[in-house]
Formats: structure tokens, sequence, C-alpha cells
């Protein structure tokens, strides 16, 4: 498709990102869905990254999948496997799949399926863990592997069968419009939409023929779990960004990530290229006993929310979220969501935000209003502790450098034939 103007061809990627429909489908063995996980590999979050250069959390993240799977039964097995070159890493982005924080995902790990129907791709994202120790923050002790097991053998299989008796899926822009009006951000906050979520399934999972067991277990963990919609609006942002993003010209960022190294973008006009620069560490509030000291650089492919434009691009709906973030009140919220409409090109009509007087939310961050601008996109995130197995220790805020920005503008004026 040939563009006349670089602000024509953003406009069709917008189009896209408008008229997309992320339907969930089913849950699954990832390995059902991404062939490459057949063998010994381990997907993880961010841009490519190699074992010795993982930050902590992550190789936390990557001793617990190995034990998860079976290959190897101790922790100094499971990091000499890791260390040995026999185990393949690859960016969860590189299979149409997405990994909070950590993001490591394996072979047996169920992962939501979401289909954009207006595009015919599929996106992919393991579920929500809850909270305490788990293995998206670095944790792999007994517990966190007995609650993977579970997950692979209950959680998963039973809501497998209930999204089955959905002819066409579950309609996930019908739950983001109603859990937005509801105070919901979709990156730290997602009580409104794990809600929403639990409504429509809840009511299903207790006719499945299944043991009285089963449904209360599941049951409890869906209504326990606040954060559980994240993975799946993780899910639908990569499946709703990869449709926008054939269309292979403009400036529009399609995906943002950290893998603890190195933050990474891509846009439009650049295909699958990454461009990257050094991840920050978040500034946010900790809990009882934890300092900055503590905090890990950024890490986790769950800025993808923002880069659909919800998460901190959508901070004024979610009020009650900003104090969490350690970001003030809510005109700090209001002054933050105007701030990320400046280096926005348009707003989101399907998702209107009652606290922002109805305008819809961010719309297609454009990189070279950032540049211009000199303003980078504010990202929601937890912070993880520095050492593998402790886990959260906080939340707050992120940005991005700017220098990934820079990168990316330059590369798509030199295959437009325009740098100096």
């Amino acid at each position: 498709m040939v563009f006349k103007t670089i602000d024509d061809a953003n406009q069709a990627v917008i189009d896209k990102i408008i008229q997309s429909a992320p339907f969930l489908l089913d849950v699954v063995p990832a390995k059902s869905v991404i062939p490459a996980l057949e063998g010994q590999m381990l997907l993880h979050a961010g841009p490519p990254i190699t074992w010795e250069n993982m930050t902590d959390p992550m190789q936390g993240s990557c001793v617990g999948a190995v034990l998860f799977e079976g290959w190897a039964e101790t922790e100094a097995e499971a990091r000499e496997l890791l260390s040995s070159g026999k185990i393949a890493f690859d960016p969860c982005h590189h299979h149409d799949a997405v990994g909070p924080m950590g993001g490591i995902t394996s072979g047996n790990m169920p992962v939501v399926v979401v289909e954009n129907k207006a595009d015919g791709n599929r996106a992919y994202c393991t579920m929500n863990e809850g909270i305490g120790a788990v293995l998206r923050f670095g944790a792999y002790s007994e517990e966190v592997i007995t609650r993977l097991t579970w997950m692979k053998d209950v959680l998963g299989p039973v809501l497998s069968q209930a999204l089955q008796t959905l002819e066409e899926g579950l309609n996930i822009n019908v739950l983001v419009a109603k859990a937005i009006a509801m105070g919901d951000e979709f990156h730290q906050r997602n009580i409104a939409a794990s809600l929403a979520f639990y409504k429509e399934v809840g009511p299903i999972i207790t006719t499945l023929p299944i043991s009285e067991r089963e449904k209360a277990e599941v049951s409890r963990f869906l209504a326990d779990t606040d954060q559980f919609f994240l993975n799946i609006m993780m899910a639908a942002s990569k499946a709703v960004m990869d449709g926008a993003r054939q269309i292979q010209e403009g400036t529009v960022v399609t995906a943002m990530c950290r893998n603890g190294k190195d933050f990474g973008i891509r846009i439009s006009g650049m295909g699958d290229q990454w461009f990257t620069g050094p991840v920050n560490t978040p500034q946010g509030l900790y809990f009882a006993g934890y300092t900055s000291d503590d905090a890990n650089t950024d890490i986790g492919d769950s800025a993808i929310t923002e880069t659909f434009g919800v998460g901190g691009m959508a901070m004024i709906a979610a009020p009650a979220v900003t104090r969490f973030v350690g970001t003030g009140g809510f005109y700090d919220a209001l002054n933050t969501s105007n701030e990320m409409s400046d280096i926005c090109i348009s707003q989101n009509p399907n998702f209107p935000v009652p606290t922002w007087d109805f305008r819809g939310i961010c719309l297609g961050i454009d990189a070279r209003l950032v540049v211009d601008k000199g303003i980078t996109p504010v990202i929601n995130t937890g912070i993880a502790h520095k050492k593998a197995g402790i886990g959260q220790i906080g939340a707050g805020t992120v940005r991005p450098p700017i220098t990934c920005f820079e990168k990316a503008i330059t590369a798509y004026a030199e295959k437009l034939g325009m740098a100096e």
C-alpha cells in the first residue's frame, strides 16, 4: 500500500486500531499454539537478551520454569542447565505472545488465546498467578511450582471448557468499555475488568461437568485475583497492535517492552526491528521495609497496554491508582493523561473516559511527537526486588529512554531516503 504522506500512513494504522475486534477464545498449553515451545525453549519479556545479561528476577523466573517443566529437579541443576546453552531463549514478541514482568513462558504453561477478528491474527499470554511469591517476579519456591501446576491441570482446562460454550468467544472491547467507566486503567488497576470477566464465566463454571472442588477452587481464585484481567488485556493489546502493524509504514509505536537491561520499541514503518536504549528503574512507592536501593530495573511486556493507550496513558481513568504508584492525586492523573495526549495522534472513540469529560483514551503514540516534544510515555508498573525469590516490593511509573524513539525515527527517515 502506497501513502502520499507519513500522516496518511499513520491514519491508516490508527483506523486499524479503532476497527480492531479482540475476542478471548480459549486457554491452552503454550506449546499447542507456539510451535517453538515443543523443545527446550523459554520465551522472555522485552527485546532479545541472553541468560548472562538477564537480571536476577528474570533468571529466577527461568529457574522456576525449568523446575515446573521437570527439566531439572533442583535449583542448582536448573541453573547449570540454563547456563549450558542447551536451552534456547527468545522474546515473547517474536512468537505472537507477551509476558508480564520476567515474561518467562514455557511449553506446558497455559496461555490465553485472543483473536483480533478484524485482521485474523492471534496473540497469547500466560495467566495471572495472583500476588505474593509468583514466577513473574522471579520466585521459584515449591509454592510457586505447585500453583503453576494447579493452573496447568485445573484452572486452564476449566476456563477452556467455559470459553468453549461461547460461540463467538468473549468480546474484550465490551469488557474494557465497561471497566474503564468503573475506574480501571488496565495496568495497575484491573479489579473492575477482572470482576466483569468473572461475571461472564462464573455462571458457566457452575454448569460444567467437573468436580465441586474444582468449581470452588477456580471460582475462589478468580474472585481473589484482582489483576487477573491484566494478562488478557496484554494479549488483546498485542493482537490489536500486531494487526495494526500489518501496515508497515508510518511512525506509530506498535510495541514497547523491557527486559531489565534494554527498553525496546517498534514502530509501524520499521516492521519487526527493535530500537533499544538502557532501561530505567521505576519511581514510586515501596512496601514496608523496602526502598529504592532494593529495586530491580524495569522488566516486562506489559507496556503493550500503554502502547494500546491504557495503563499510564489513561491515568485519568483510574484516579484511585495514582497514589498507589506514587503520582499524587486526581489532578496529577489529569495532567499525566493530558501530557500523554500531546504525543498521540488521536483518541479512541471506543473507550470514552468519564473522568476525562468522556474523551477517548489516547490513540497512536507518534514517535515523531515524542522526539519533537521531548515527552516520553508514562508506564505504570510493578517494582520487583533485585534479588530473585523475593517478588514485588512496590509499584510506580517508569519512562522509556528517548533514544529508542530517536533511533526509530532516524531509521525510518533513512528508509524513506530522507536522512541527511
